[in-house]
């Protein structure tokens, strides 16, 4: 968690254990925003060195092998690699709608006159690559990856962008919004159009759940294990409902409730009385947990959710995700046609698409007097927010996998990906060095 005024730095310890000071090079370097970016490259290129060596069948083979998860009598038979993506996936998911919901009720798209233009923006920059995409396959058998250019990961682009040096925090605000309506998109079209068939008895179970978490929010619980037995059912019946198993983490988001039992006032006002009080006498370790134990009532759930869960989310999830599901092998003769125009479609979406998209939108509601733009931008400083909404990683390689499958077009699409997120996030750098050095 980052501290920007020096009264809000925690007190530091007098003498640290020599295990903490040999393991602090580490812990700082797992503390810092840029190192989920970083991780995930890592991991993606080992997937593919992994892929495109003797090891590939190998590694592919224990991806592929099964495991048995049962609840009593119910069970089902997943793949290492289903676990992966259906399982562990739905936490990332859950992790991107406390986001969003933080983002709509307490950041920057709390504002409507602060969210219109990232709004636009984040519109523009998916319609663009979707109707670009499509327009390369009108009735072939490509046409299902058309959402696959539409979703910015967030993580990859913004650790891009703050390896920037004096980079203005209103381009990290801008790419951070447009990004999170863009993973609200992306959801949207998850839920909508790559779902299996419905079944109605499962999805009557799952309005059942939601209604219940929705309800034991709104009468005061706060308490995370209900929540997460809540989070377990809703996952299994989203995978029954013929919904995919991901949107579970994001209907969960949405029902956490977003209030802390006290408000942010009263919760400062009460910790001050409580430290010119316990100044005065003798404090022990039973001072601070009656300290701690005041503070969590003013605590969002939505913060303790996203603080508990975000470091697994990005040093661990996301970067398994993409060892998981990045490895490609590379053609030794030419692609076939079909597939040659799955990979055209991804790079000149990622490519040309999201950039125009994105600044075409922006251009727009400028000009119509719809939206400002932020404090400290000037129009040529979206150069580089348009370029690096272009690294489309995480959540174009996982609609992907749900558009295509166990098919050649999935290696295709995955090849575009990688080229068009590696082409974009090296000339967003680039710009983003030039435009914000001046």
């Amino acid at each position: 968690m980052r501290h920007p005024l020096e009264h809000q730095r925690p007190p530091s310890v007098d003498r640290e254990p020599p295990l903490a000071r040999l393991m602090s090079p580490l812990s700082r370097f797992l503390g810092q925003s840029t190192t989920g970016g970083l991780l995930v490259l890592l991991a993606s290129l080992s997937a593919l060195v992994l892929a495109n060596s003797p090891l590939g069948p190998g590694f592919r083979a224990w991806l592929d092998t099964d495991f048995r998860v049962a609840f009593g009598t119910f069970g089902a038979k997943l793949s290492l690699l289903h676990l992966i993506n259906d399982g562990l996936m739905a936490l990332f998911f859950l992790v991107v709608g406390l986001e969003l919901k933080e983002a709509f009720f307490h950041g920057e798209l709390r504002d409507p006159r602060r969210a219109r233009l990232p709004a636009a923006a984040a519109l523009g920059g998916m319609l663009v690559p979707a109707l670009l995409y499509t327009a390369f396959h009108l009735g072939g058998p490509g046409r299902a990856g058309w959402a696959i250019p539409m979703a910015t990961d967030i993580a990859f682009a913004l650790g891009i962008l703050r390896l920037v040096p004096s980079v203005p925090a209103a381009a990290l605000t801008f790419l951070a919004a447009l990004a999170i309506v863009d993973d609200l998109g992306a959801v949207l079209v998850i839920a909508l159009f790559y779902n299996h068939g419905l079944n109605p008895w499962p999805l009557a179970l799952l309005a059942l759940l939601v209604l219940s978490v929705i309800l034991a929010g709104r009468a005061g619980l706060r308490h995370p294990l209900p929540y997460v037995l809540a989070g377990l059912a809703l996952w299994g019946a989203t995978i029954a409902s013929g919904i995919h198993a991901s949107i579970a983490g994001v209907i969960l988001a949405v029902c956490l409730p977003s209030g802390a039992r006290v408000d942010a006032d009263r919760t400062i006002r009460w910790t001050a009385r409580f430290a010119r009080a316990e100044l005065k006498t003798p404090n022990s370790i039973h001072t601070i947990e009656a300290l701690a134990h005041g503070i969590a009532r003013g605590r969002s759930p939505l913060a303790a959710w996203s603080q508990a869960l975000s470091p697994w989310v990005n040093l661990l999830i996301v970067p398994l995700f993409a060892l998981a599901n990045a490895g490609v092998v590379f053609p030794a003769r030419p692609l076939p046609a079909a597939d040659s125009w799955v990979t055209l479609g991804v790079l000149i979406g990622l490519c040309i698409g999201k950039p125009l998209g994105v600044l075409g939108a922006s251009w727009l509601v400028l000009r119509l007097g719809w939206a400002r733009l932020p404090t400290g931008l000037n129009p040529h400083q979206l150069l580089p927010l348009g370029i690096l909404s272009g690294v489309g990683f995480t959540m174009a390689l996982f609609i992907a996998e749900l558009a295509f499958g166990a098919t050649p077009r999935l290696d295709a699409a995955k090849l575009g990906i990688l080229a068009a997120s590696f082409a974009m996030g090296l000339a967003g750098y680039w710009l983003a060095r030039r435009s914000y050095a001046r």
